[in-house]
């Protein structure tokens, strides 16, 4: 069965609204910065901090696209954005937006570490709310 983790951008978030080609930036931001981070050890780390490539669909695009790895240890990650409605304190109702990480079953415990790092990364990027795949939260932005 498939887990999903979810990074919601919540009011106070550093953004309200993303789409499928930042995260897709976002995801080559933290391959360059792992990348320097290995230049600065001497050691190809950007191979091991995230082994993947962005692969798109025709169905998928503009919606969602998928991490693949030729790695042994790993395959694949899906990861879309999406909206939902909310109640606030206020009883309004409120769209807000996610970013979606999804495990399906065929990925594997190395892809599940890898998820939550780029899911960590991404929630403390844009300040949002993190939905671990355990169902654990963790809050990246700023609260009163």
């Amino acid at each position: 069965m498939a887990e999903n983790a979810f990074i919601k951008l919540v009011p106070s978030s550093a953004k309200q609204t993303i789409s499928i080609e930042e995260v897709k930036d976002l995801f080559h931001y933290y391959k360059n910065i792992t990348s320097k981070t290995g230049d600065q050890l001497d050691w190809q780390f950007e191979n091991a901090a995230l082994p993947y490539e962005i692969k798109e669909t025709e169905e998928g695009k503009g919606k969602w696209f998928y991490l693949q790895s030729g790695h042994e240890r790993y395959n694949v990650i899906l990861i879309g954005v999406d909206k939902e409605t909310v109640r606030n304190e206020d009883e309004e109702e409120k769209e807000q937006v996610y970013i979606q990480v999804t495990l399906p079953e065929q990925s594997t415990f190395g892809d599940k570490g890898k998820a939550n790092e780029f899911c960590k990364f991404l929630a403390k990027k844009l300040q949002g709310e993190l939905h671990l795949f355990n169902g654990r939260i963790m809050y990246y932005y700023p609260r009163k």
